[in-house]
């Protein structure tokens, strides 16, 4: 089973780049956007930074903000089982997948 591929051209630092990807157009470029404001941002900090080591930074920031995500949905599924647990015994016994 082969996923279509989509091809979208996006621009970064105005550069254009053209990427093959399984997601959808808007994401793809969406997603982009979001890479090239934080670039753009780092670049803009007030130090001067050449566009490679400021792609490096960003790409550390949005690493950053990737591993808080997953921590926080982490900590949220924790509190979902929790709670989860304490209503079980409230449940019919035929609803409580024990």
């Amino acid at each position: 089973m082969t996923t279509r591929k989509n091809v979208v051209k996006v621009m970064i630092l105005g550069g254009e780049y053209t990427l093959r990807t399984e997601t959808t157009p808007e994401h793809t470029m969406a997603v982009a956007a979001y890479v090239d404001q934080a670039i753009t941002e780092t670049m803009e900090s007030g130090a001067r930074v050449e566009s490679h080591k400021a792609a490096i930074l960003a790409a550390l920031r949005i690493a950053g903000e990737l591993f808080e995500a997953r921590e926080e949905a982490a900590e949220l599924s924790t509190g979902m089982r929790s709670l989860s647990d304490e209503i079980r015994p409230w449940l019919p016994p035929a609803k409580r997948r024990d």
